[in-house]
């Protein structure tokens, strides 16, 4: 299915300020505090201008902790991309915030910054398969996920889940079940969250093992 016959669906992005010893916390041993945040603004660059070559609707970033950080800014030089300000609560609380004052009425794609592999042909394939179904997933490696989408919000969806852990995908299957909602399932993809993500992702970019000079030279 081309983009344009695709009903417009719109891209919520939550995303963190690259700021050191704020960003990508898990990564910090292994590449610094500036190497982590330098890693998480070429993240937030790369996913930001994923969504908008995408062109499936209105793409908002949603920042924290707030929408002041330059590198937001930046983003929105990319493309048409609106700032918003994360609302307090946990992920789910977020999330759904993000779908329920969605400005589409045929979908809401919710990603976060972490996965590099995420391209605008698998938002595209996540977004055509939206029309056939209540919702749909790109699960993670972990056990996590690194995309939902929803026709409409559903907020049992996002409620006593175990987030950052293996059991977020296994709870979000259950929770749902349970609403009695069909959805499908993407092949799994993967987050750049520690020292083995970053060595296959640098193995894939290799621009972006530069990013921490510090470890440049490692293997």
């Amino acid at each position: 299915m081309k983009p344009e016959a695709i009903p417009r669906i719109e891209i919520a992005i939550l995303a963190k300020a690259p700021i050191a010893g704020l960003a990508k916390t898990r990564l910090i041993p292994h590449l610094g505090a500036d190497g982590a945040a330098a890693l998480q603004r070429w993240l937030l660059q790369r996913t930001v201008a994923a969504a908008v070559v995408a062109d499936l609707g209105p793409v908002t970033l949603w920042c924290a902790p707030d929408i002041n950080h330059p590198e937001f800014a930046v983003c929105r030089a990319f493309g048409a991309v609106t700032l918003r300000r994360q609302p307090d609560g946990d992920l789910g609380e977020r999330m759904h915030t993000a779908i329920a004052e969605s400005s589409t009425s045929a979908g809401t794609l919710v990603i976060g910054t972490d996965c590099a592999v995420l391209t605008p042909g698998l938002l595209r394939q996540a977004a055509e398969s939206l029309q056939q179904h209540d919702a749909t997933i790109v699960p993670a490696e972990d056990g996590g996920y690194v995309l939902i989408g929803m026709r409409e919000a559903g907020r049992d969806a996002f409620l006593a889940v175990d987030w950052s852990t293996e059991r977020v995908m296994v709870q979000t299957r259950a929770r749902l079940t349970a609403m009695n909602w069909r959805w499908s399932e993407l092949p799994p993809l993967w987050d750049v969250d520690r020292k083995e993500d970053f060595e296959r992702l640098a193995e894939l970019f290799p621009d972006a093992r530069a990013l921490a000079p510090q470890i440049a030279t490692l293997a």
